[in-house]
């Protein structure tokens, strides 16, 4: 019986990386009309009423150190909240149930596309995030 480790190894490694919805990011730029009344991205960004939204996917949360972050966000923050896609996703559906005490008033996006297309418009402000390498569809063989 051969070895499968590397089968195992290579499936648990996919199971690791983070997964990212395949939202519309022009939709997502329409849908982020929204927050922009509180939010900025892009290289000029500026802190608003909410912190400036570039590279935060993938990250742990309250990383902004020109922001005032609630008390509720830098304890979510103190206790390992990444802004992985689950727990964006919950925070842009439900912000005052994913975490009570939150200073974010915006009630949530309620459409599941809503919220993939957001987060596929914020992924080219997260550089880190477009250095993920795609996953490959051909494996090499030896012959």
């Amino acid at each position: 019986m051969k070895p499968r480790l590397p089968m195992i190894a290579a499936t648990l490694g996919l199971l690791a990386a983070p997964a990212w919805s395949e939202g519309d990011p022009a939709e997502g730029e329409k849908v982020f009309r929204k927050c922009k009344a509180c939010h900025e991205v892009g290289e000029d960004a500026k802190n608003k009423v909410g912190p400036i939204l570039n590279n935060v996917l993938g990250q742990p949360a309250a990383q902004n150190p020109d922001f005032k972050y609630s008390s509720a966000m830098t304890e979510a923050a103190a206790n390992g909240l990444v802004w992985d896609e689950e727990s964006l996703t919950a925070y842009l559906e439900k912000p005052k149930e994913f975490m009570p005490g939150t200073k974010m008033s915006f009630a949530g996006l309620r459409k599941p596309e809503d919220i993939a297309d957001v987060i596929a418009y914020l992924m080219p402000f997260s550089p880190m995030m477009e250095d993920e390498p795609e996953e490959e569809a051909e494996t090499e063989t030896s012959g």
